[in-house]
């Protein structure tokens, strides 16, 4: 079957390059892979340029023998996978690089070939070998990614905010909001967005598209989007710490709803004043965003937290662990203590045993052999607990963690917390 495809990995093309029309082909077999509509030229191009600014890499899987009359051509990838590397959060301000997949497709007619696997162990295996302990992606279907390793780390939640007479925040503004031209986003959302990056785990440091998503210079499907607006908010120093980008949602629909685009706020203070600005909207009844954490202060700064309808929380952020001594020394863990971890890896890349021994906060990781071990887990369930957004209390009852010493898991919970609840604002 190997015979039939052929992988090549590549970097995005200029324009002028001869080789652009490989990735046009590449942008294009992604689009038809997520059931986009089909872009303008222009806009394909706009994508190609953003990839390039983030130094992607595509990956496509090509046919090399004959391909049936009339359908695609083999310059036509009949699978795909791209990935950049960004900064994770990983507690008490500490950056990992991380190895970020994204663009995952196969052609249905394609299934059940192995494509997927022999381009996530490759590229896994690259990573490593680079030097990267840590990979990452986010999920549009939760039953594929676990056989690789990775775990569910961060998860999120859609909120709908009624701002009608109910809407009381109990904060006093420390600050002020004003409107903006929303193209002020190009130059202030990647420094704004920074200071975030740096406060809270999970995050993961953003890509080209946002601040042209956030500033309505693109939109998710063809050309700009009009319909954007923005307001920033200003610290008690003056110094812009925060924004929302919104628009609203049209007179045909009620109640009237204002949707938020994107939503940063580098301070407590201006993420609760951006949300009195937009409870303060004349004529708008709702404000909806689908990227809120799951612990949000929100409710709790309101007089009547029933003003916020909150989704059932979903998986946002997956991690995959690929060096586990890197991974583990590369934490600061708020609390001391010793365990032994049997990790199982289903690629064969990491797994092992391991003692973790944490003094005043720093660890100490080497390999072991298989005598006293405290817990027994799969590298995703490894990967799940590294951030401290899944308690290893529910993976043990769960069975995904063997606790082979009583209370380990307890220990293992508090020696993973973080500073604050988990949180990634970055979809990619």
């Amino acid at each position: 079957m190997a015979e039939q495809y052929e992988i090549r990995r590549f970097q995005p093309a200029a324009k002028d390059d001869p080789a652009y029309p490989e990735s046009v082909a590449w942008m294009r077999a992604v689009a038809f892979g997520f059931h986009d509509a089909r872009r303008s030229d222009e806009r394909v191009d706009k994508g190609i340029e953003m990839q390039r600014t983030d130094g992607r890499v595509m990956t496509g899987v090509y046919q090399t023998g004959p391909v049936a009359d009339h359908a695609l051509g083999p310059d036509v990838p009949v699978a795909t996978f791209g990935t950049m590397t960004k900064t994770l959060n990983i507690g008490f301000g500490r950056l990992l690089d991380t190895r970020l997949v994204t663009a995952v497709t196969v052609r249905t007619s394609h299934r059940r070939r192995g494509l997927l696997r022999r381009m996530m162990a490759e590229e896994l295996g690259l990573a490593q070998r680079e030097g990267l302990a840590m990979a990452a992606l986010t999920a549009s279907e939760a039953s594929i990614y676990g056989r690789f390793g990775y775990g569910v780390a961060t998860s999120e939640q859609s909120i709908k905010l009624d701002t009608g007479a109910r809407f009381v925040l109990n904060h006093t503004p420390a600050g002020s909001v004003e409107v903006a031209d929303p193209k002020v986003l190009l130059e202030l959302a990647p420094v704004i967005f920074d200071r975030l990056h740096r406060l809270t785990p999970g995050s993961i440091d953003r890509h080209e598209f946002y601040r042209q998503f956030a500033s309505g210079t693109i939109s998710r499907d063809d050309g700009e989007d009009p319909k954007v607006k923005v307001a920033l908010h200003y610290g008690p120093d003056g110094e812009v710490d925060g924004y929302v980008s919104y628009k609203f949602g049209g007179w045909a629909s009620t109640p009237y709803t204002m949707e938020v685009v994107d939503l940063v706020a580098a301070t407590r203070h201006a993420y609760l004043e951006l949300w009195q600005y937009l409870g303060a909207i004349d004529l708008v009844e709702r404000v909806t965003w689908d990227e809120a954490p799951v612990d949000d202060p929100l409710p709790w700064a309101l007089a009547d937290p029933r003003c916020v309808d909150a989704s059932e929380a979903r998986d946002m952020l997956w991690l995959r662990i690929l060096d586990v001594p890197q991974a583990l020394a590369a934490r600061h863990y708020p609390a001391d203590g010793k365990l032994l971890l049997k990790v199982a890896d289903p690629l064969g890349l990491t797994g092992g045993t391991f003692a973790l021994d944490v003094n005043e906060g720093a660890a100490v990781v080497t390999e072991a052999d298989g005598a006293g071990v405290d817990l027994e887990l799969d590298v995703a369930a490894l990967s799940s607990i590294y951030l401290g957004g899944v308690h290893p209390v529910t993976l043990a009852a769960s069975g995904r963690i063997r606790e082979q010493t009583p209370g380990a898991a307890f220990l293992a919970a508090r020696m993973f917390a973080v500073e604050r609840p988990p949180h990634c604002l970055t979809h990619f």
